[in-house]
């Protein structure tokens, strides 16, 4: 699909948002169906990490009794997938369409620059939620999960690592030249998801100092929002019902939403919508 196709897909005389919108993510979507090193990297490498995960959550609970490997195994596994599938291959994503003029293009059409950010993610997004309902529902069968303590919370926790992950993929465009160099500039972002957000090594394992700062990284708070909606607890306390689970969770809906807000500011401020001259 060429870059007039993707423009031409997401304009048209009598268009709405909406349409617009599912215009944009059908066009990527056939171009993320096309990119087999793309699809391997949102769907099987995130798979991959999940089995290595497992293995070092059961050798921290030898050192640490009652850490409940199988609800850390389940955050984990989503937090992968959002971070590889969304961050990851949207970062990639936008670079390819600014470096190949579609982005260029879509703006001068009737889709607002909202529309276009939001339509080259609906395959990315759409994909990592089908594969963390996927997650959930083995996880809640083969482990003997019990059903999420707070359905809303939950919601308002995958929302926000969706929205935050997001916005951190616009802003690391910003600095990424070419495709191949998304790998590089997208690493911090990652090492710092997977050892300080809690997902490879809990926070409750952390020293106390070490998991305070942790708590303050950008994804923290989201992902900590997905545990406690699910399982009534970030590990901190023991677990509560539904009316204790918001008090639980009002700092990381605090620092979440102040993240947000500033990962927002970020990819406005510094997005590149052309290739650097």
């Amino acid at each position: 699909m060429t870059a007039a196709t993707v423009t031409a897909t997401a304009t048209g005389p009598k268009s709405t948002s909406v349409r617009r919108l599912l215009s944009l993510g059908r066009a990527e979507g056939t171009l993320l169906l096309r990119n087999r090193t793309a699809l391997f990297t949102a769907v099987l490498l995130p798979l991959f990490l999940v089995f290595g995960l497992q293995g070092m959550l059961k050798k921290q609970a030898e050192s640490n009794p009652g850490l409940d490997v199988d609800s850390l195994l389940v955050n984990g596994a989503v937090g992968m997938v959002m971070a590889f599938v969304v961050y990851y291959n949207l970062t990639a994503a936008y670079v390819a369409r600014r470096g190949e003029l579609v982005l260029k293009r879509l703006r001068t059409g009737e889709a607002r620059d909202l529309e276009i950010l939001a339509g080259t993610a609906v395959p990315s997004v759409g994909l990592a939620l089908v594969m963390c309902t996927v997650i959930g529902v083995v996880g809640a069968t083969a482990l003997d999960l019990t059903a999420p303590v707070n359905p809303v919370l939950l919601a308002v926790g995958l929302a926000l690592v969706v929205t935050t992950l997001m916005a951190l993929a616009a802003l690391s465009s910003a600095f990424t030249r070419t495709v191949e160099s998304s790998g590089i500039t997208t690493m911090p972002v990652l090492l710092l998801t997977q050892f300080g957000s809690g997902l490879f090594i809990p926070l409750e394992v952390m020293p106390d100092q070490l998991a305070d700062i942790c708590r303050l990284l950008p994804t923290t708070p989201a992902f900590q929002l997905v545990r406690v909606g699910w399982f009534g607890t970030d590990g901190s306390a023991a677990p509560t019902g539904f009316a204790g689970s918001w008090a639980a969770a009002a700092p990381h809906l605090v620092t979440g939403g102040i993240w947000l807000a500033l990962t927002v500011w970020g990819a406005v401020r510094y997005f590149r919508w052309e290739p650097r001259r």
